[in-house]
């Protein structure tokens, strides 16, 4: 009987602490007109989430690591109407954790209700290669931290730098240059440093003799496939798989507060 008294004590504080992950204060309000660009992340330190010229679908887009289209349902707005987000916990937290307020923050601001389904697709399984990883472990100091800056240079020339970047989170941010999402099967825990350089295809419509800056378009080196095998240790593999799929069931625009 005492034992049995502890563990429904233990789930009732793990449930109350699941329940108590939210934003002490937070600002969420329609953007300026005349912003081009825009984005969202945790701010350094661990404590801030901000976002600036930000569709509810990219929030929920990085809220939950998924590609446009496992968005489904709500809204022509969803998709197209920015907002500006400064929302600051109580305590620094962990990445997950400023998630789950996210996800809190966008469920009561915005009336949200929504469901998961796991639907079977074409995906990419991101697994180790046989030559095994050639990143570098870098646990991050804060949840401000796991970073990949994107730099696209020659119209096809990508670079990514990594740092202490999660692979759910290198899977994500791989997943937003192919065609179907990335499923994290690598089992690796923690966070790498790494940087990424590979040649992405022309964008559509540009043809192949197209000139930049009077100077043919250099299309050489490695694919995205290519380069994550020797340059990480990563392999890309094609195969049919079940994502998350997030279903808006109902979605209401915030007042400004």
């Amino acid at each position: 009987m005492i034992e049995r008294t502890c563990l429904s004590v233990l789930f009732a504080c793990v449930l109350l602490s699941a329940q108590a992950l939210h934003f002490e204060v937070a600002s969420l309000k329609p953007s300026a007109p005349g912003k081009n660009f825009g984005g969202i992340r945790p701010a350094a330190g661990g404590q801030r989430y901000q976002a600036t010229n930000c569709p509810l679908q990219l929030m929920l887009q990085v809220a939950f690591r998924v590609k446009a289209e496992q968005i489904q349902g709500g809204p022509a707005w969803v998709q197209t109407e920015p907002f500006d987000m400064d929302a600051k916990a109580e305590r620094p937290s962990s990445t997950e954790e400023l998630h789950a307020m996210l996800i809190d923050l966008l469920t009561e601001r915005f009336h949200l209700r929504y469901h998961k389904e796991k639907k079977e697709m074409p995906v990419y399984a991101l697994v180790v290669d046989k030559g095994g990883v050639k990143m570098t472990r870098h646990e991050a100091a804060n949840a401000g931290e796991p970073w990949i800056d994107t730099n696209i240079s020659g119209m096809v020339r990508v670079k990514l730098k990594a740092i202490s970047a999660p692979m759910d989170y290198v899977a994500f941010r791989l997943a937003q240059m192919l065609d179907r999402p990335v499923v994290d099967l690598t089992g690796l825990r923690g966070g790498y440093d790494f940087t990424l350089d590979y040649t992405r295809e022309l964008p559509p419509g540009v043809p192949e003799n197209a000139l930049l800056n009077g100077a043919p378009i250099d299309t050489s080196g490695p694919t995205i496939f290519a380069a994550g095998r020797q340059q990480l240790g990563l392999e890309l593999k094609a195969q049919k798989g079940f994502a998350d799929v997030i279903v808006i069931d109902h979605v209401e625009k915030p007042s400004e507060n």
